[in-house]
């Protein structure tokens, strides 16, 4: 098995109700180390350009709006397959169809604020984590 970097962030419905340490635990129980992490208020450019490959969707506007309504907390998550375990932790976007124990299920208020970001390939993980550090600010 690979040891790979993903990117997690948490979301502003997840910082919100103070549950950081809850889903930090929970990558760490599950053998995800976070070698980077930083609490952000994202600006509407940049939450437009992070999400830009969704320019074109119908839910595009309103993932933005979200995305700003408070800080998020963004991570490198490194562990054995990191973006696949980081994507079987969040489960499914529709927290009514996520796994019981998963992160979605256990804090998500819905399919937008779902608590959760996580990086859906290692090519995308390796953009998503330059988009957010700078690669002299990840140690380990």
């Amino acid at each position: 098995m690979a040891v790979e970097r993903t990117l997690s962030i948490i979301k502003p419905d997840a910082t919100r109700r103070n549950l950081t340490g809850k889903i930090n635990a929970i990558f760490e129980e599950n053998g995800l180390r976070i070698v980077a992490q930083k609490r952000i208020w994202m600006s509407r450019a940049h939450a437009k350009e992070f999400y830009k490959v969704h320019a074109e969707r119908p839910f595009y506007a309103s993932l933005v709006d979200f995305m700003c309504s408070g800080p998020v907390v963004v991570q490198v998550l490194e562990g054995e397959n990191a973006v696949a375990k980081n994507r079987e932790l969040m489960g499914a976007t529709d927290p009514a169809k996520a796994a019981p124990g998963t992160i979605r299920a256990l804090f998500a208020e819905s399919i937008e604020a779902n608590s959760v970001h996580g990086s859906d390939s290692a090519e995308n993980a390796a953009r998503e984590i330059a988009f957010f550090f700078a690669q002299t600010e990840i140690v380990g």
